[in-house]
């Protein structure tokens, strides 16, 4: 982005003075801060509530370079040396800003969401648009009320289509950030049992998803995966496009070939193609038939499909191959987890070959809610001693997973930790762990498996 402070403060409906308006069209926006420590020279920093006041970090902000900062109307110790432009929410305006930025640039738009894949989708899709296309995209998972409008502002003035991953963990939350976006394709990846706790049912998760229509334009398309009925029920009126693994859909796989850092696999329409991603497991293979159901919209040809495809970079911790301090083979997938992601990259996982032993590493699923027992232990289905051959458990919620293998395994081959030992249990895995053996490292962001990953490296 690149406006002047006065076409900020017009576009967001701030009353400034004269003499506003003539200092603010003097002054350069390039980027916007909503942490005072990355503010730099150009930024606009938006002073956001949290845990903590962010007008209380506008000085800090102004020592770091920020040109400028929102300031919301009546807050007490409004600062004088900083261009202020007062509004009545700094988070509303952000938003309205964002809002009057796409109207601007007016790129294509392509909304992603789904219970799992949606960050890895919207890495093949923007990897997919951009062989064509000047694409931007959503960075790591920026994808809420705040994430989705820095997302917008961060996108260059000659941007041609922007991917934005939306996520959620509530009714309207979706609508509100359709309606802001207006995608001209929007793609739901599947139903899942991500935010249960707030749902109750993955019907309702369903229900929750479709909003991402919305926004959807009158002549947009709306694309989904076909092999969840929850899905096609509720999409009729759209006629979306769907894809998936089985031959009703409008885009199907035809064969597949798995491998530990590769996938291959063909699809009904370019018959003659083999694609490949640099990632294991069919529910990726999932995820590109969706990014190659988007390309075919925008009219994309197969092999430059095919070449982006084999090429992109997925965003760090979703299925990454990591080699440990100890030589080991690491798959940290330590960002998110449900039920129904831990059972396909334990499936997976259990294929890949090894001269040691496979090793999982799991940590608690978050918001499950009231089901969050019997969800955990109803992962022992996917656990075997001959396939699996070490668990170790971490978090107050693997304690009934812990429990439902304890017939199953030996106390030799199942570890457990509270939310306590994180350290022992690092502690743990660097004296067990051999240079043979692969381990798998799975869990919520909220239990930090970050630090445990960084633990073996």
């Amino acid at each position: 982005m690149k406006m002047t402070l006065a076409e900020i403060a017009q576009a967001v409906g701030a009353v400034v003075s004269e003499d506003q308006v003539a200092q603010f069209k003097n002054i350069i926006i390039d980027n916007i801060a909503i942490d005072s420590r990355k503010a730099t020279q150009g930024s606009l920093f938006v002073p956001l509530a949290g845990q903590r006041d962010g007008h209380d970090f506008v000085g800090n902000a102004q020592s770091n370079g920020a040109s400028a900062t929102f300031w919301q109307t009546g807050h007490d110790n409004r600062p004088d040396n900083i261009s202020v432009v007062e509004v009545d929410d700094p988070l509303a305006a952000l938003q309205g800003l964002a809002k009057y930025y796409l109207i601007k640039v007016n790129p294509k738009v392509v909304a992603v969401t789904g219970s799992n894949g949606k960050t890895t989708t919207k890495d093949m899709v923007a990897a997919v648009l951009a062989t064509q296309n000047n694409t931007a995209k959503t960075q790591g998972n920026h994808n809420n009320e705040i994430g989705v409008p820095l997302t917008i502002l961060g996108m260059e003035t000659n941007t041609e289509v922007l991917v934005v991953e939306m996520g959620m963990d509530h009714f309207g939350q979706l609508t509100f950030l359709s309606d802001m976006v207006e995608p001209d394709i929007a793609v739901i990846t599947m139903i899942g049992e991500a935010h249960i706790e707030f749902f109750g049912t993955r019907d309702k998760i369903a229900d929750a998803k479709m909003e991402i229509t919305s926004g959807l334009k009158e002549d947009g398309t709306l694309i989904i995966n076909g092999d969840e009925p929850l899905l096609t029920a509720r999409a009729e009126k759209w006629e979306p496009l769907t894809f998936g693994f089985e031959d009703h859909n409008y885009l199907y796989q035809t064969s597949m070939k798995l491998g530990s850092e590769q996938s291959e696999f063909t699809v009904n329409k370019w018959p003659e193609i083999t694609f490949s991603i640099p990632m294991m497991g069919e529910f990726n293979v999932l995820n590109a038939l969706a990014a190659l159901a988007v390309g075919r919209r925008f009219h994309i040809k197969p092999a430059d499909m095919a070449k982006a495809l084999a090429t992109f970079q997925p965003t760090a911790n979703r299925n990454q191959w990591l080699q440990g301090q100890s030589g080991t083979m690491i798959l940290s997938d330590v960002y998110n987890s449900n039920p129904t992601a831990v059972h396909e990259v334990l499936q997976s996982f259990k294929e890949v070959t090894t001269e040691g032993h496979h090793i999982v590493v799991l940590g608690d699923m978050l918001e499950l809610g009231e089901k969050s027992g019997e969800l955990h232990a109803g992962l022992a289905t996917d656990l075997t001693p001959d396939e699996i051959e070490q668990v170790y458990l971490y978090g107050p919620d693997m304690a009934y997973l812990y429990q439902a293998l304890q017939s199953r395994y030996s106390a030799d081959n199942l570890h457990y930790y509270d939310q306590n030992q994180q350290e022992q249990l690092i502690e743990d895995l660097r004296a067990d762990v051999t240079a043979a053996d692969l381990v798998l490292l799975k869990a919520s962001n909220g239990m930090h498996f970050d630090r445990v990953l960084a633990g073996l490296m």
